[in-house]
């Protein structure tokens, strides 16, 4: 899964163990998600937690909720703060639940891949198709979930590494600095959709996976 390539790495360099299950299905997909960490952190006790995009949201939220569980935060892509209103990415993805509830998972792609990267068509493929026919509910829960606001990560006093493209329209790099600046304790980095096509990871190294997050927790929880 695209989470694992571009985390799975640099979590390892830094001795932290990577939990990433499949996501839940359809609508359940940021409600399961939530409940997911409420059930890993009793099990294992605090989390490191993070994803990209809607998971950098929905871990964000739970983090924000829980603070005595979550020892730090990495969030890659970010794409709003509070309600999506006609943010580009909360906009893509309605566009994309109407094009797989009008085409199928399979048309779909083929409308959406249309002037895309060969990679990035290819994770598309990988992360739709893992959602099977929950998709389309799936992308309307992203779409329409509001993220966390500026004033409830202001609360949020954990390490936090916020990761942004420079060149991605979709999840504007003025969000992650955005989220960076309103956290306590956090850190914006930048890489390039380019230099994400070519190595995964380094998504991964830019959402500032430090020395000062080793040994605050063994696990880190990412989001579907």
């Amino acid at each position: 899964m695209f989470v694992r390539s571009v985390f799975s790495g640099p979590l390892r360099a830094l001795g932290i163990r990577l939990l990433a299950p499949p996501p839940p299905p359809g609508d359940r997909l940021a409600d399961g998600f939530l409940e997911e960490l409420d059930r890993l952190s009793g099990e294992h006790g605090p989390l490191l937690v993070g994803g990209i995009s809607f998971g950098a949201h929905l871990s964000a939220e739970w983090a924000s909720r829980n603070p005595g569980r979550c020892t730090g935060l990495l969030a890659a892509l970010p794409a709003w703060n509070g309600p999506a209103g006609r943010a580009p990415a909360s906009l893509a993805a309605r566009l994309s639940a109407d094009l797989v509830a009008e085409n199928g998972v399979d048309g779909a792609l083929a409308k959406s891949s249309d002037g895309v990267p060969e990679w990035l068509s290819a994770e598309l493929g990988r992360a739709w198709r893992r959602h099977g026919d929950g998709l389309a509910a799936s992308l309307r829960t992203a779409a329409s979930r509001p993220a966390p606001a500026l004033e409830d990560l202001a609360g949020l006093d954990v390490p936090a590494g916020i990761g942004a493209c420079a060149d991605d329209p979709i999840h504007p790099a003025e969000v992650a600095r955005a989220w960076a600046a309103a956290l306590p304790r956090a850190e914006v980095g930048e890489s390039t959709l380019t230099a994400l096509g070519a190595d995964r990871e380094s998504l991964g190294r830019a959402t500032r996976l430090e020395e000062r997050l080793v040994g605050t927790e063994s696990r880190f929880r990412l989001s579907p």
